[in-house]
């Protein structure tokens, strides 16, 4: 029997330390260094495919959430159920769309609407938007609404490779991380971590 190990998995970041673009990692380590009450509630992150936006946002919901987390401690421990959760995508306070495929008002009311609900076991809901630039001009203005009056235990992480197509008055309500291609030494560095 041969097991074929897939390596963007297994080499997968879970961690902030584990973050291969180093202005992401020291930003986000500021972010989660400040108090819950002090957290942005809507983060923009874009940039090329491929570069971890996605996975860098998980470990956002899991530093955010972590049950084990302690006060100057940024890093999630991914040994408590929330984190696991996080990790194996069974929490149901992780909400992550696809904007490529739920990209109309519909989904953005339907959103709206269940965002007024607590969060089940975490201390905030995350919603991961991703590809947020197919979402259409009706769904944005729905999705603005949202931003401007966040409910206190809601966070959003929308991830897109087209920023440019975001409308400007979305783009204003965030907090932005750019998400750059790898320089060589940067490549060198993961190679040899590897």
């Amino acid at each position: 029997w041969i097991t074929i190990t897939t390596f963007y998995l297994k080499y997968r970041p879970q961690k902030i330390a584990d973050l291969d673009l180093e202005q992401v990692r020291i930003r986000l380590s500021e972010i989660l260094s400040v108090s819950d009450q002090n957290m942005p509630h809507a983060f923009l992150f874009s940039g090329p495919k491929g570069l971890g936006k996605t996975s860098a946002a998980r470990i956002l919901a899991k530093a955010i959430n972590c049950e084990h987390k302690k006060k100057g401690n940024i890093e999630p421990c991914n040994k408590c159920d929330i984190c696991l959760g996080i990790t194996n995508g069974s929490n149901l306070d992780l909400i992550e769309i696809d904007a490529a495929s739920n990209r109309g008002i519909d989904e953005i009311r339907d959103l709206r609407e269940k965002i007024k609900l607590s969060p089940i076991s975490a201390r905030f809901k995350v919603y991961i938007i991703d590809e947020a630039h197919m979402l259409t001009t009706e769904a944005f203005n729905a999705l603005l609404k949202t931003l401007e009056e966040p409910p206190s235990h809601a966070i959003f992480i929308l991830c897109t490779t087209e920023i440019g197509k975001l409308p400007a008055t979305i783009v204003s309500r965030l907090q932005k991380f750019n998400f750059s291609r790898a320089k060589g030494e940067d490549l060198e560095k993961v190679i040899f971590k590897i």
